[in-house]
């Protein structure tokens, strides 16, 4: 992390409690449920990662209820930015797009970061109310659907708890890393990204 976008130097975090929503437990709330059967946004993987992390570090590092981490300021700084791309370019690192279904705008999404079968979400930012929340289902969706075993979010919020977010010890999260880092999955394996029963089900059931 960087403490701001001005600053070039970079600091590694390991916090006493990490951020993580069990795969098996997520829970999409129900009118965030109806959102996504209204279609109102249409979702993309990697097709937009620039935009992605752009947005994302132009968010102040936070956008309200959506936040992932509620922050004064972005902690994305340009030699952040430069590293995820290159991680992206060798297919470790992929970006979420949620986009206005009539405009094709950028609305909202998330990036973050594939070792085997451990995703590590590293940023989310929203435009538009539920955009990145949608953006969050279809990466469980997507998850799950490739057989992932770990989902870190960083840090615990009131927001990620609705889905089913907890804290896990030092020690525990070390347990959880060292098994999925050696598994292996498909970030790929999902493709029904635009049927919003197919999500729901991938996501939950």
């Amino acid at each position: 992390m960087a403490e701001s976008a001005q600053d070039n130097a970079l600091y590694w975090v390991e916090p006493e409690v990490r951020g993580v929503i069990p795969l098996d437990r997520f829970h999409v709330p129900r009118k965030l449920a109806r959102q996504i059967r209204k279609g109102t946004f249409a979702v993309t993987v990697d097709q937009d990662f620039e935009a992605v992390i752009a947005a994302c570090a132009g968010a102040q590092g936070s956008a309200g209820e959506d936040a992932v981490v509620e922050r004064p300021s972005t902690w994305i700084n340009a030699r952040i930015s430069a590293l995820y791309a290159q991680l992206h370019a060798m297919g470790c690192c992929h970006s979420i797009e949620v986009r206005d279904r009539t405009d094709g705008q950028l609305v909202g999404g998330l990036y973050g970061v594939r070792i085997g079968a451990a995703f590590f979400g590293e940023s989310m930012f929203s435009a538009r109310r539920d955009a990145s929340k949608v953006a969050l289902v279809h990466l469980v969706a997507r998850l799950r659907a490739g057989g992932f075993k770990l989902l870190d979010t960083q840090f615990v919020t009131d927001h990620l708890k609705t889905f089913g977010c907890i804290e896990a010890s030092r020690e525990a999260y070390r347990e959880m890393l060292e098994h999925a880092i050696v598994s292996t999955a498909d970030f790929m394996a999902f493709s029904q990204d635009d049927d919003a029963d197919a999500v729901l089900q991938a996501a939950c059931g």
